[in-house]
């Protein structure tokens, strides 16, 4: 195993932002606004289900949140800069471990394939992107609770994770290996969520001697913007802002999850020319809002996007003849448009594409 060492270590909070977002989206997401929905359907860490239940107030101390210079490759080997300090490697990893998704993403997205990852049947179903996780890669227990026992035996040189998830586990797993902790939630002023998902991308892809390939795949990305915009252009209902939710239900009620402006998914909109409607007086670190069907009163001439699953439709089942939802402008006169109820949104550049890819289609399906 290759020599490593923690170079230094911000400070640390308990793991609050373990955001339940898988739970809701069906899929353990990673910020808990997806965890409601999946909650429901995946129990397991989904934000709807708040499968990282630590969320609930606990906050992580802004730590430097990847913001420090970029990595640095050299004959004294390679530092990665991560939400806890700084982490040198001796050389690049070549059996790599990570416990979040988003940063199995980056790494199919950079053309490595990780030989470890939390909960591979729930990455499968969640993360549509069209490069495939291997099938010799190796499941290690839950993203909430990964086994160690399954990460040692594999032997890593790196290991990837999230700080809101595993800090309290960090000595365990440097144990192991170099390990390295991202914060995709980043407290205000210390910039969005959308700036820290490249920020890691790039660290990520430096750690593994990929900076091209990265370079490549957010130019990438940019040109699926142009496009996505370009499509919209002239698209009555891309005219209008629009107010984004992921809804499911809890204890039989229906709950909507309003995303705000610093969100990974009101970012990715904005890019290709969607305004948010709604505005939230105070900062919400995981980017979005969870309320009742009663928030959307002050929205109705905007336009409602929305995901949900389809055995948790809460628009057809629970708000189904309530008298709020039935008299909101953007009802009674069908401005209501839906994304799959798989849509990732807390994940890499490929699910940043993929979500582009969507919304022009609710959009235009019926131009």
């Amino acid at each position: 195993m290759k020599k490593w060492m923690l170079l230094s270590t911000a400070a640390l909070l308990a793991a609050c932002g373990g955001t339940d977002e898988e739970s809701n989206n069906g899929a353990e997401n990673d910020a808990p606004a997806e965890e409601n929905t999946a909650e429901n359907n995946m129990n397991e860490e989904n934000t709807g289900g708040n499968e990282n239940a630590d969320e609930d107030g606990g906050e992580e101390e802004p730590s430097e949140n990847n913001t420090s210079d970029e990595n640095e490759a050299s004959s004294d080997g390679i530092t990665i800069s991560h939400a806890l300090g700084e982490t040198e490697l001796e050389e690049e990893p070549e059996t790599i471990v990570a416990l979040e998704w988003t940063y199995v993403e980056d790494l199919l997205a950079l053309g490595v394939q990780p030989a470890g990852v939390a909960d591979i049947e729930g990455y499968n179903q969640w993360v549509n992107i069209e490069e495939e996780l291997s099938g010799d890669a190796v499941d290690v227990g839950t993203r909430q609770e990964p086994s160690l026992e399954e990460i040692a035996r594999l032997e890593p040189d790196l290991i990837i994770t999230a700080s809101f998830r595993h800090e309290a586990i960090a000595d365990s797993l440097e144990e192991i290996a170099p390990t390295v902790m991202f914060n995709p939630y980043p407290e205000e002023g210390e910039g969005g969520q959308y700036e820290e998902m490249e920020t890691t991308f790039n660290e990520i892809a430096s750690a593994v001697g990929r900076e091209d390939e990265a370079e490549t795949v957010l130019s990438d990305l940019e040109d699926t913007y142009a496009e996505a915009e370009e499509a919209l252009s002239g698209v009555e209902a891309a005219e209008n802002e629009f107010v984004v939710s992921q809804a499911f239900s809890a204890n039989e009620q229906a709950t909507l999850r309003l995303f705000n402006d610093n969100s990974m998914l009101m970012s990715i909109l904005d890019r290709i020319g969607i305004s948010n409607a709604f505005e939230e007086d105070e900062f919400q670190v995981y980017g979005y809002t969870e309320t009742s069907v009663e928030a959307l009163e002050p929205y109705g001439d905007a336009n409602f996007m929305h995901i949900v699953q389809e055995d948790d439709n809460v628009f057809e089942n629970q708000l189904a003849g309530n008298p709020v939802w039935e008299g909101l402008d953007f009802v009674e006169n069908d401005r209501v448009y839906a994304l799959p109820g798989d849509t990732w949104t807390f994940g890499g550049p490929l699910s940043a594409e993929v979500i582009a890819d969507e919304v022009v289609n609710a959009l235009t399906e019926e131009e």
